[in-house]
């Protein structure tokens, strides 16, 4: 069953997110509400993604622990990406810096760092993680490429 409800996806974001303070179902039915905010869905996973203008950004990637690499989160990744066709000039995501499986999954999608923000992730137990701003830019006119498949991580 794909998670397509706001408990659903909260249910999803807090397995998948055990460090950060997950998203409330309140939180996730206040995005679905939003008519920028597209979900992108799998049966052990989704993104919530928002599209304004012309930019682009990643809200969030969550995949089911039990099914980590096995592709789902490029999957999710490749078909965000994919929707953008002709419609965005760049997308930007946030991502924890010491969460290097996500990193090197947005890197080998053509994204690289531009910034970073210290301390930004709250950690209940644990220091706080600082996030890291990375960006894909889109020639004008021209469609998002998918990566080769490589769907070892995700």
């Amino acid at each position: 069953m794909t998670p397509d409800t706001p408990d659903a996806l909260a249910r999803l974001h807090a397995a998948a997110f055990t460090t950060d303070r997950p998203w409330s179902a309140d939180e996730m039915r206040g995005l679905l509400d939003s008519p920028h905010v597209r979900l992108h869905s799998h049966p052990q996973g989704f993104a919530l993604t928002r599209l304004i203008l012309d930019e682009a950004e990643l809200l969030t990637l969550a995949v089911d622990p039990a099914h980590r690499r096995r592709g789902i989160g490029a999957y999710l990744l490749t078909g965000w990406l994919d929707s953008l066709q002709g419609r965005a000039a760049t997308a930007f995501l946030e991502v924890a810096a010491d969460n290097t499986a996500a990193r090197a999954l947005y890197e080998r999608h053509g994204f690289a760092v531009v910034s970073m923000r210290r301390a930004y992730y709250h950690r209940a137990a644990g220091p706080d993680a600082d996030a890291v701003i990375m960006q894909r830019r889109f020639p004008c006119g021209q469609p998002p490429v998918s990566p080769l498949p490589n769907t070892e991580s995700g």
